[in-house]
């Protein structure tokens, strides 16, 4: 059977990173968050002050990305990888309202696409692996076999993750979540550098009232369909 690269793009908080999960486990493939690694920059930004409410110094973040080190480590127990910043483990602190709130600004920046898609693209040169994001399908891998773009209202996307958070005990609130949903859906679709479109050649999936078991189905056989052609 042939390896293929399935590309997943879409809104925030449409089940993206559950659904690459899946297929990756299912097909042994290597699974690649790369919301993972533009959330880790943001929290980079944050620790160093580079960012906040009111002012975002781009250019003193932009001249610290070499000190930048990303890198995926598997854990065996959760059985997937964990995003790790200059050696340290922060998949925990990358996924809070506060890194959310910032990580499409940073996302912005056309240095911090640049480097991120290099390393994006070296990850997947073997093919073999599904990797999720926005701009997978159009900037990353333009030539990906598979291509989905996952949506689902602001309102559905927003009670998916308040009840992420709360289940992790974060103290957040609908409204702010909602808030946070909607203005990464502005940034991320107008942003002058790759900014978040469907590929003319995507398969489109509103899994608004989908279960993830019914998702997951619906996208492997897609999946089985294409590596079955020669």
């Amino acid at each position: 059977m042939k390896k293929i690269t399935i590309a997943i793009d879409g809104f925030s908080s449409t089940g993206k990173s559950t659904l690459a999960k899946q297929l990756a486990k299912e097909l042994e493939y290597v699974y690649v968050d790369t919301g993972a690694m533009y959330r880790a920059v943001a929290y980079f930004a944050m620790q160093n002050e580079f960012i906040g409410a009111d002012f975002f110094d781009k250019e003193t973040l932009i001249q610290a990305l070499p000190n930048i080190q990303l890198e995926f480590r598997f854990n065996a127990d959760l059985g997937f990888a964990e995003m790790y910043l200059n050696d340290e483990n922060v998949e925990k602190q990358i996924r809070t309202i506060e890194v959310s709130n910032f990580v499409s600004k940073v996302a912005e920046i056309s240095e911090v696409r640049a480097k991120l898609v290099e390393q994006q693209q070296e990850m997947g040169k073997n093919k073999a692996i599904v990797m999720d994001g926005r701009d997978i399908g159009t900037v990353v891998f333009p030539n990906a076999e598979l291509k989905i773009f996952m949506t689902a209202s602001a309102e559905t996307r927003a009670q998916r993750r308040f009840d992420e958070l709360q289940q992790k005990g974060d103290n957040v609130s609908y409204e702010d979540v909602l808030k946070n949903v909607m203005e990464r859906d502005y940034i991320d679709t107008h942003r002058e550098d790759s900014p978040l479109v469907i590929a003319d050649d995507a398969i489109e999936i509103d899994n608004s009232y989908l279960n993830k078991e019914e998702q997951f189905a619906a996208v492997l056989e897609l999946v089985n369909d294409v590596v079955k052609i020669d």
